[in-house]
């Protein structure tokens, strides 16, 4: 059970982080307001969460112009997704 428990992320165990990490996972990209409504999340909740992951390199963005409004993209990093990908795994054997 121990050896089980070791690869859980901290970092995911908040549903909406939780949520962007699945999000990016399956997409390459999503921008700012497409998480915000999938995650169905104010503003400042979703932008928090993003920074945190940041931090931890577990997502990066890019900012552009669309139509002169600008737009933020955010995708999951190769270190984001080898740790999410062991956290989920971890979880999946646990539930066995």
């Amino acid at each position: 059970m121990k050896n089980i428990l070791k690869d859980l992320n901290k970092a995911f165990e908040n549903k909406v982080r939780l949520g962007i990490m699945s999000a990016l996972t399956v997409n390459d990209q999503l921008d700012f307001t497409a998480l915000r409504e999938l995650l169905d999340v104010t503003d400042g909740n979703l932008a928090s969460h993003l920074k945190y992951l940041e931090r931890e390199n577990f997502v990066e963005y890019r900012k552009e112009f669309l139509d002169r409004k600008p737009n933020t993209r955010y995708s999951i990093t190769p270190s984001g997704k080898e740790a999410f990908v062991k956290h989920i795994e971890a979880i999946e054997k646990l539930l066995k």
